[in-house]
């Protein structure tokens, strides 16, 4: 029997809540991006220049002219300059088969729910990889392969952290801290988003390696079995991050997701049939801070 309208869209609001909380759930990086709205699916948005104003070294003359200026002097003249860009709203889309009322009504599982949930997730997973592509200023093609054009990059110590002897995690990491400082930025919040491979490689060179001379780091990080901040990095461990590099960026700051139309799920019904679910995000992500985003390269060998 179908539904009546009634129970139909009592169903269709239980639905929409689920989306909502196992979108949460399911994305890592929008959490650690601005988010905002936008009304037009063409974004055009401009680009501040980074680091400090400061004046252009000439012939001989390469110590900025704002400081020590003599008595009657003019001012050097120095003025910031903007990038202007543009980006396009994208559609994360997916639905499921449909589903007979006779499943509904009988399975031992509840068919709608987990449907819901699996296809939920896709979507966010597909948008949290979007993000990701768009920090490490992925190509198209390969949008999950960094390609960094305007942010910062360090090839990783010697052989990569997967060498016990000669990486240096610790000494990667900081660099990135240090670059990023160099373009005015506050690090004390920085976020390190490493694959499974790499944060396993980490934890084995504090722990193995090095742990023994990091005065109670081995058996305090063995108790607790995560490892949540180091050097002033808060650590996250994705599978959508790539092996073989290590992303840091300042949360709230580097890049905006901008939302065409959130997350959202419709209820299809086909009387006396079935029912269909469809999830869809219409969003993207702007890299509005490069300078504030550093990649590690060749951490495995």
């Amino acid at each position: 029997m179908a539904d009546s309208s009634g129970q139909a869209e009592i169903r269709g609001i239980d639905i929409d809540k689920l989306a909502k909380g196992f979108a949460d759930e399911a994305s890592l990086l929008k959490q650690f991006v601005t988010k905002s709205s936008t009304k037009a699916r063409e974004i055009r948005w401009y680009q501040k220049t980074s680091g400090f104003l400061d004046s252009t070294d000439t012939t001989a003359i390469t110590l900025s002219q704002i400081a020590n200026v003599s008595e009657r002097s003019l001012p050097v003249v120095v003025e910031q300059s903007w990038t202007r860009n543009t980006s396009y709203v994208k559609k994360f889309f997916v639905e499921s088969p449909t589903i007979s009322d006779e499943d509904i009504k009988d399975s031992d599982i509840d068919i709608l729910a987990t449907n819901v949930r699996d296809l939920v997730r896709a979507v966010a997973n597909q948008v949290d990889i979007r993000i990701y592509s768009v920090i490490i200023e992925a190509a198209a093609a390969t949008p999950t392969t960094p390609n960094p054009t305007n942010t910062l990059t360090t090839a990783a110590v010697a052989d990569g952290w997967d060498d016990v002897v000669t990486g240096n995690p610790i000494k990667d990491i900081m660099t990135g801290n240090r670059k990023i400082r160099a373009q005015g930025y506050d690090t004390s919040s920085i976020v390190l988003y490493i694959n499974p491979i790499e944060h396993e490689n980490l934890l084995n060179y504090l722990i193995n390696v090095k742990g023994s001379s990091i005065p109670q780091f081995s058996s305090e990080k063995v108790k607790s079995g995560v490892l949540m901040e180091l050097l002033g990095n808060r650590v996250v461990v994705s599978q959508n991050a790539t092996t073989d590099y290590a992303l840091q960026f300042i949360p709230q700051r580097s890049a905006t997701w901008k939302s065409f139309m959130p997350i959202t799920s419709v209820v299809m019904s086909d009387p006396g049939v079935g029912k269909k679910i469809r999830v869809w995000e219409e969003g993207e992500c702007l890299l509005t801070d490069p300078k504030s985003v550093h990649q590690i390269t060749d951490t495995a060998v």
